[in-house]
């Protein structure tokens, strides 16, 4: 029950194209669209947010990153750790393009 309590509400992004939650070790709890089953992708990403979690942020070592964003040509992973989750979502990636005055 409260795997699913962790779960709840991933599947429901705006304009995600696919979602995995992971455990600290990289076990996949849930998956869905286009990352159902993602499971090599699954331990690519453990092993990015491990070595992200080593890389201080700040002077005080204890603070670790919020947010990774992995940026592709059409699209990008959204990654993020809460409650001893590793949670990613793949949305499709618009760049904005730049003011011209």
């Amino acid at each position: 029950m409260i795997i699913m309590a962790n779960v709840q509400g991933v599947d429901k992004i705006q304009d995600s194209l696919g979602y995995l939650v992971l455990t600290e070790e990289g076990a996949v709890i849930s998956s869905g669209g286009d990352l159902q089953n993602a499971e090599a992708l699954a331990d690519r990403l453990t092993k990015l947010v491990y070595t992200a979690s080593r890389i201080p942020v700040s002077p005080d070592r204890r603070e670790t990153f919020h947010k990774i964003s992995v940026i592709w040509e059409q699209f990008m992973y959204v990654i993020t750790v809460s409650n001893h989750r590793i949670y990613v979502c793949k949305r499709p990636y618009n760049p904005q393009d730049p003011a011209v005055a």
